[in-house]
Order: structure tokens, then sequence, then C-alpha cells
């Protein structure tokens, strides 16, 4: 868990303090006017560890299906690496609903992570809640040319690939 004094950047990635940025609506001081504020201000959450906040901002009809105690530990176990905004639909002050596309960049036992994920919210009782959140999966790129079963092996052995290391 990151220690996030006040007067530091803050991490959701805007140019402001913790203090003037995401401070207020983790304290319950604010409410997230806009789908993307709240998304940086969850953020926020998960890089202080603030599991409350993200439990009170996930939508109240699936709430159930979220562990508070699961994310303040997965929070805990993380270092906060930094968020991207790629994209923003709706969610302004006059939508009941909006879309955010973002990566969250994190890292877990110094594996890194960039978390690509365009998550949806909505607009209930005059407060905008998460709803859910589709991850999206980047394609993987080799970085050497395949082998075919029939090309001579890489060891050296003058076999062909299947009949030696492609086993």
């Amino acid at each position: 868990m990151a220690n996030i004094l006040l007067e530091d950047n803050c991490p959701c990635g805007l140019k402001a303090s913790f203090k003037e940025c995401c401070h207020p609506y983790l304290e319950k001081n604010q409410k997230a006017d806009t789908a993307e504020t709240l998304m940086r201000s969850r953020y926020s959450a998960f890089v202080t560890a603030n599991a409350e906040y993200i439990y009170e901002t996930h939508d109240p009809a699936t709430r159930d299906q979220v562990n508070i105690d699961d994310i303040k530990k997965w929070s805990e176990e993380s270092v906060w690496e930094g968020l991207e905004i790629l994209k923003t639909e709706k969610g302004n002050s006059e939508d009941q609903a909006g879309i955010v596309d973002f990566i969250a960049k994190y890292s877990v036992n110094g594996k890194k992570t960039n978390h690509h994920e365009i998550s949806t919210f909505t607009f209930k009782e005059g407060k905008w809640y998460f709803t859910d959140g589709k991850i999206i999966q980047e394609s993987f790129r080799r970085e050497s040319p395949k082998i075919g079963r029939n090309d001579p092996c890489l060891c050296g052995s003058n076999k062909k690939y299947k009949k030696c290391c492609g086993r």
C-alpha cells in the first residue's frame, strides 16, 4: 500500500495534489460528478487500500458479488504505478450511464500488469456507481519466428523439432 500524503500528486494522474483531487471523494466530503471522476477516485482508493470506498461506489444491485476483505488484501499487496484514461463515453452530469476505457498499471510480487478495462457506470439516486468491467486482453506477439514441427531443432541436434525439443 502506498503512503500518499495530502500534498503529493494525486495517484489518479491529474496534475493536482491528492488533497485537492481525490481525497475529498475518499473521505465522503464530495460526490463524483462524472463517471470518469468516479473511476479516478476508485483508482486512488485502490492505491490507498480504501476498500470501503470501492465497496460503497460499486452498484448496489451487484455489490454482493464484491468481497471487501479481498479488495483490501489485493490493494495492499499491489504496487500501483499509474492510471491512463484512454477514452470516455457519456458519463457527464446530464447522463444516466457512462463508459470509461482505462489502463491501470500495477505490479504484484514484482510482476508488472497493465490492466486494460472498459468499465460501465450508472447514475442512480444522485450518485455515480461502478456497474461492470470488461477486461481487454492484449494479443500475444511472438518476438521470434515460429518453429514449425518439421523444422530443424534449435538445439543443434540435426533432428526435426517434433522429434527433439518439441516433444
